[in-house]
This record gives C-alpha cells, sequence and structure tokens, in this order.
C-alpha cells in the first residue's frame, strides 16, 4: 500500500513507496505512456512502476532534517504531459 501525497514523512533509514495517482486526470481510455522521476540530490529514487494510471516510486535514504523534491512527469498515450511534485521531509522517528 502506497503512502498519502499528502505531507509524507520518511525516516532517514526507511524505504517507502509513494503514490501519484493520475486516474482522475485521465480521459476515458487515454493511459500513461512513459513516466520520468526526479529528485532533490541526497534523497534516492530506487524504483518505480505504472499500473492504471498510477506511478508508484520507492524512495531512500535522506538527511533528517530536510525537505526533498520529488517529481513525476509524465507522457499520455494521448500525448498530453503534465508533472506533480511532492515534498517528502526526512525526520528521525
Amino acid at each position: 500500500m502506497s503512502l498519502t501525497l499528502q505531507n509524507p514523512l520518511k525516516d532517514p533509514s526507511a524505504v517507502l513507496d509513494y503514490a501519484f495517482d493520475w486516474t482522475d486526470w485521465l480521459a476515458t481510455s487515454e493511459t500513461i505512456a512513459n513516466h520520468t522521476i526526479t529528485a532533490d540530490t541526497g534523497i534516492v529514487v530506487d524504483s518505480s512502476t505504472e499500473n492504471a494510471g498510477i506511478v508508484t516510486v520507492w524512495l531512500s535514504g535522506g538527511t533528517a532534517g530536510i525537505n526533498y523534491k520529488v517529481a513525476c512527469l509524465i507522457t499520455t498515450s494521448a500525448g498530453r504531459t503534465d508533472e506533480r511534485t511532492i515534498w517528502i521531509k526526512v525526520v528521525d522517528r
């Protein structure tokens, strides 16, 4: 189960998944053809997958007390592009 994107917290030692849900934005029969995840230096993008309009990214690392920007850029089967950004706050938990 992916974590919510609203004010997510992450421990420096944790490896967690975060979901970018595009299902409400995609038109009927439109799919995600490609996605790219970018993140600030210091937090690691371990992997990412897309399934049924949801892009899931696995993150590790980070330094406590720092907020990291993680962005998901998609291109759809209709040729549309969009980007969503979340901020991951790393804290000792």
